[in-house]
């Protein structure tokens, strides 16, 4: 049974393992006061921790995502007035969940229950009057582990993944509510073209730190929704999903990733996790994390990509500011910080893809369907007033429009395609455009308005048009859209949601909204994977064939030239580095060394050679 036919009927996911409370207590500091376990070998020390982060004292509650060991896990946190001895006048507490290891851990599916749960249980002890809960006092905790606790080791396909299109838009399941990934519009805006060096790292599979103030819940967030980029280009294809006549798939059957998973996400990281930081990054896996505590700042030799979202606030109008940890060196017989930070926004080559990704975002317009996503008017009013005042952003505008005229327009050139209805890799880009399809890896394609995913509908928005401008063929009355609207005359006579608003259009409701932003994800998804899949399928036949006689490890010199043929900047070091971390990932020992030389140089900027 699937837990598409599980949600049907009603029913929780059940792949939770352990359900625990953690509290602060003033002599004790951070402990577990209450845990359930569906076994006895889970341990949960150091979890509390991870529940209660530094700087949660300031905020009246928050949502914490976290790892322990190969399990995720969530938490509601809330501040909690006391007139006890010693507390300061607040509890600090925690409820939250373990998940059992899976493809796809979805921790959030349980959030709104345990908020629910965490409130009900609080509100019973104030009610009471009492500082400490009572045994009877968890029996609501106690139904809601039975309800979601394990029982299955396939855990009844909670944690099975088909695909984007079975995720945020199947028919059968609401896998979409809650959906982190959602937020991938979000991400972007908030990074700008930034975005885009932290698309490189995922992919690359480097150490990631996202450093924040409280709440961490959107840090969390994001986190989940950088790793989610490159989520289905970084799991081990199947041997069913690889056609070998087909140039969306046919590089896997040449590419072995020495990493079978995804990057990994660890959330929430504290002080107690720097073992597990060090241990994770050495894996070669790459892991993504949030941490609310400054003194990560000092500590550069932990992470390769630093993100501190403190430099983009309320009170202020820029952006988050981005950081690159560099090795340094030291003089002999000395003792120092062995890496710097270093700012960094974004690359020339990145200019390209990144004009695609906004034409998406402004065919999308602002509107999400997510309430955290919404500025408030007077954010909005703010924003509006000194959107000159930020000098950061008028350098984006001059280095995008410099870097266009340079680079040229990027254009889409896989034609791997999102619709994954049953899951199989082979079957991405089987379903085509309306039109030309002449969308090979060799060849070029110009899109006009109207076609692609960029596209504008012209006439009347039906929903051919609609499945036109968001560049995928969608089922006609298989969308989320039509499950939730009633079949009626007056239905039935409503424009489809659209990516595109000719601004006339008056604010869509909330199904409507939701709609919108589950086809601009799509769009944004398949964006970057287009381009993933260029690079890689380029990666391919750059490296040595696996049935040639070569050493097991060899050296591969490349030219500038080489470098621009992956649309990558030829004088870019981090572009450089970028290629180093794909061929060390897929390069099965081998490792390129990038010529430099006058010649070449000269060769890529005049076209000679």
């Amino acid at each position: 049974m699937s837990i598409d036919a599980i949600d049907s009927r009603g029913r929780a996911p059940q792949d939770i393992v352990s359900i625990f409370h953690a509290s602060f207590h003033p002599t004790k500091g951070n402990l577990v006061d209450w845990s359930l376990k569906a076994s006895d070998d889970l341990e949960l020390d150091g979890i509390e921790f991870s529940a209660l982060p530094s700087g949660l004292h300031l905020v009246d509650q928050d949502v914490v995502y976290f790892t322990k060991g190969k399990h995720f896990g969530v938490c509601v946190f809330r501040r909690r007035r006391t007139t006890e001895q010693g507390h300061r006048g607040f509890r600090l507490t925690s409820l939250g969940v373990l998940l059992a290891s899976s493809t796809r851990p979805r921790p959030w599916r349980h959030v709104a229950a345990l908020r629910a749960l965490a409130d009900s249980i609080y509100l019973t002890i104030d009610n009471r009057g009492i500082l400490e809960p009572s045994d009877s006092d968890w029996a609501p905790a106690c139904a809601f582990f039975e309800e979601r606790k394990v029982r299955r080791a396939d855990l009844s396909g909670a944690g099975d993944w088909h695909g984007w299109s079975h995720e945020l838009d199947n028919p059968d399941s609401d896998l979409s509510l809650f959906n982190p990934t959602m937020h991938l519009s979000h991400l972007l805006r908030i990074l700008g073209p930034s975005a885009l060096t932290l698309y490189k790292h995922v992919l690359g599979r480097r150490r990631i730190l996202i450093y924040t103030l409280p709440p961490v819940e959107a840090a969390c967030i994001l986190c989940q929704v950088a790793a989610d980029i490159c989520f289905a280009m970084q799991l081990e294809a199947l041997t069913n999903d690889i056609d070998e006549n087909d140039a969306a798939t046919q590089y896997y059957a040449r590419l072995k990733g020495k990493t079978k998973k995804c990057i990994q996400v660890l959330g929430m990281v504290t002080l107690n996790d720097l073992d597990k930081m060090d241990r994770e990054g050495k894996t070669g896996r790459g892991w993504i994390a949030c941490t609310t505590d400054a003194i990560f700042l000092e500590k550069p030799s932990y992470y390769d990509l630093l993100i501190d979202l403190t430099t983009s606030t309320p009170s202020r109008t820029s952006r988050p500011t981005l950081y690159l940890s560099k090795p340094q060196q030291q003089q002999p017989g000395t003792k120092g910080p062995t890496h710097r930070l270093s700012v960094f926004r974004f690359t020339w080559s990145d200019v390209k893809l990144w004009n695609e990704v906004e034409r998406i975002l402004q065919l999308d317009g602002d509107k999400c369907a997510q309430g955290c996503c919404g500025p408030s008017a007077e954010l909005d009013i703010r924003n509006k007033s000194s959107s000159w005042s930020d000098p950061w952003r008028i350098y984006e505008d001059v280095c995008i429009v410099c870097a266009g005229l340079w680079m040229g327009s990027w254009r889409g050139n896989s034609v791997a395609s999102y619709s994954t209805g049953n899951g199989s890799l082979a079957n991405w880009g089987s379903i085509r455009l309306e039109g030309d399809d002449d969308l090979t890896v060799d060849g070029t394609f110009v899109r006009n308005v109207g076609m692609g995913i960029e596209g504008c509908p012209v006439g009347s928005p039906n929903s051919k048009g609609m499945r036109r401008s968001s560049g995928m063929t969608w089922p006609v009355g298989n969308t989320a859209a039509d499950r939730r609207r009633p079949s009626s005359s007056s239905t039935a006579a409503r424009s489809a949601p659209q990516l595109c608003s000719t601004g006339n259009d008056t604010i869509p409701d909330t199904g409507e909204r939701s709609d919108r932003q589950i086809l601009t994800t799509l769009a944004l998804l398949q964006t970057f994977h287009a381009n993933t899949s260029f690079q890689l399928s380029r990666l391919a036949d750059l490296l040595p064939s696996a049935t040639s006689a070569t050493p097991e490890t060899s050296i591969i010199y490349i030219t500038p030239k080489d470098i621009v043929s992956f649309e990558l900047g030829p004088f870019s070091s981090l572009d450089a580095r970028y290629l180093e971390w794909l061929v060390d990932e897929y390069g099965d020992g081998s490792r390129i060394v990038v010529k430099r030389g006058w010649k070449d140089l000269f060769g890529v900027i005049f076209g000679f050679g």
